[in-house]
C-alpha cells in the first residue's frame, strides 16, 4: 500500500512541477494580442466560410493585420465589411467584387435518367467514390444535398425536382458548396455579370450519348456557335463557353438551343431561383 500513496504522491507532484513550468514558459513566450487583428476580427461576420481564402476569420483578421491579405477579401460581408477593415487599417480596400452561385446543370430526377437503384450512403460525395455517380450522365448532380448541408448562410435548399435551388437574396458567393460538390456543378460568378450562360457540364463529345444521358443536355450541335453574331461562343472544352468579353446579351443562343440550355442572365440575382 505504502508503495501505492508514495507513487501518487509523486505523480502528483511531478504534475505540479510541469504545471508551473509550462505555465511559466507560457508567459515567457507568450504573444502579446495585436489590438488591430482583435479589432479586425469585431467587424467579421464569424462564419468561418473561407471564401477569403484563408483557414477562417481568425486567420484572415490576422492577415490583414500583418498586411499579407493581398487582394483577399470577406466575400461573406462584402463592400461594408472591407469600408469597416480598410477604416482600420487606413488602407483602402475598394470594391469588393461580390459573386453569386450558380447551378450549371438542368439535369433534374425527370430529365437524367439514372443508373438504377442506389442503396448507398445519402452524400454525392460518398455516391461519387462508391458509384462514380447515381445518373447516366457522369457530370450530373446527384440531388443528395451536400451543398445545402455546407451552406452557413441558408442559400441552398432542394427543390422538388432533385436539383438545389440558390436563393440570391442569401448567397455571398462564398464558395463553399463550389468546393464540396465533387460533381463540380456549382460555379462562381460575378454577381453583376451579364451575357449568355450554359447550365449544363455533360462534357460527352458524343451527341447521341449526351441526348440519351439527359434530355435537357449541351448535345454539341453547334448552333449556338454557328448562330452567335459576336462570335463570342466554343465548345472547345465539349460544353459552351462564352467570352463574356464579347457577349452583349443578344440571347441568340438562348433562343436557338435545341435543348434550352443557354440562359441570360442579368444583374437581378434576388429572384430565390436558379434560372433568369
Amino acid at each position: 500500500m505504502s508503495i501505492v500513496i508514495i507513487s501518487a504522491v509523486f505523480a502528483l507532484v511531478l504534475a505540479f512541477i510541469l504545471g508551473a513550468a509550462l505555465g511559466f514558459f507560457n508567459h515567457l513566450f507568450a504573444v502579446p494580442p495585436d489590438p488591430a487583428t482583435d479589432r479586425i476580427r469585431e467587424l467579421l461576420p464569424g462564419t468561418n466560410c473561407g471564401g477569403c481564402g484563408f483557414a477562417g476569420c481568425d486567420a484572415f483578421a490576422a492577415a490583414v493585420s500583418a498586411g499579407s491579405a493581398g487582394d483577399a477579401v470577406c466575400t461573406a460581408g462584402g463592400s461594408a465589411t472591407a469600408a469597416k477593415i480598410a477604416a482600420v487599417t487606413g488602407i483602402s480596400a475598394g470594391d469588393a467584387l461580390r459573386y453569386t452561385v450558380v447551378l450549371a446543370c438542368q439535369g433534374s430526377s425527370a430529365h437524367a435518367a439514372a443508373k438504377g437503384a442506389y442503396s448507398g450512403v445519402r452524400s454525392c460525395r460518398g455516391a461519387k467514390i462508391a458509384t462514380g455517380g447515381t445518373k447516366l450522365c457522369s457530370w450530373a448532380c446527384m440531388g443528395f444535398g451536400d451543398c445545402v448541408s455546407v451552406c452557413k448562410f441558408g442559400a441552398l435548399s432542394m427543390g422538388e425536382n432533385g436539383l438545389p435551388v440558390v436563393s440570391y437574396a442569401k448567397c455571398t458567393g462564398c464558395g463553399m458548396c463550389v468546393k464540396e460538390c465533387p460533381q463540380d456543378v456549382l460555379r462562381l460568378i460575378p454577381s453583376d455579370r451579364k451575357g449568355a450562360l450554359a447550365l449544363c457540364s455533360n462534357k460527352n463529345p458524343v451527341k447521341r450519348l449526351a441526348a440519351k444521358a439527359c434530355a435537357v443536355a449541351c448535345t454539341k450541335c453547334g448552333i449556338c456557335v454557328r448562330n452567335c453574331p459576336q462570335n463570342c461562343i466554343s465548345l472547345a472544352t465539349h460544353i459552351p463557353v462564352v467570352d463574356y468579353a464579347k457577349c452583349d446579351s443578344c440571347g441568340v443562343c438562348a433562343e436557338k438551343c435545341p435543348t434550352k440550355v443557354f440562359q441570360i442572365l442579368t444583374t437581378n440575382h434576388t429572384n430565390n431561383t436558379n434560372k433568369w
